[in-house]
């Protein structure tokens, strides 16, 4: 027996989401309007995401001024933004492990476990990159 091309009644079709028809600037807009919902969900929800906003909120100015160059200006910044992008997928991950179920299991801690891993290394990041640019600038160096 020859093994025959499939046909195209026998391929199988990727499972598609019916969301996910959206084109152009229709598309754009729905995207902005989720992101700005998925935001005021985090500072409404989270108080760690509401924390770290009110931080921000103080830093990102204070980085304008203390950056000397647009690259200190923008590991400045960015090290401030990054604990907030770190955060929100943080609320992300322990929002999808409560929905699959509020019970107890090691896989679930483990993964809520290394989600916060990764929001204290974005914080501990944010810390280096301040003092060392504070430490620049009161120290006098160039």
């Amino acid at each position: 027996m020859h093994d025959r091309p499939p046909s195209a009644d026998t391929i199988p079709t990727p499972m598609t989401n019916p969301h996910k028809g959206r084109t152009g600037l229709d598309r754009v807009m729905r995207a902005t309007r989720y992101s700005m919902d998925g935001l005021r969900m985090a500072y409404l929800g989270e108080q760690a995401f509401r924390q770290e906003v009110w931080l921000a909120a103080v830093l990102l100015p204070l980085g304008l001024w203390l950056g000397r160059t647009w690259v200190e200006t923008a590991l400045l910044l960015g090290s401030v933004l990054l604990v907030l992008i770190v955060e929100l997928l943080n609320s992300g991950i322990e929002a999808a492990i409560d929905r699959v179920s509020l019970e107890l299991h090691d896989l679930s801690k483990r993964a809520k476990d290394l989600a916060s891993a990764a929001v204290f290394l974005s914080l501990v990041l944010c810390a280096m990159v301040w003092l060392m640019a504070l430490w620049q600038r009161l120290a006098g160096g160039s």
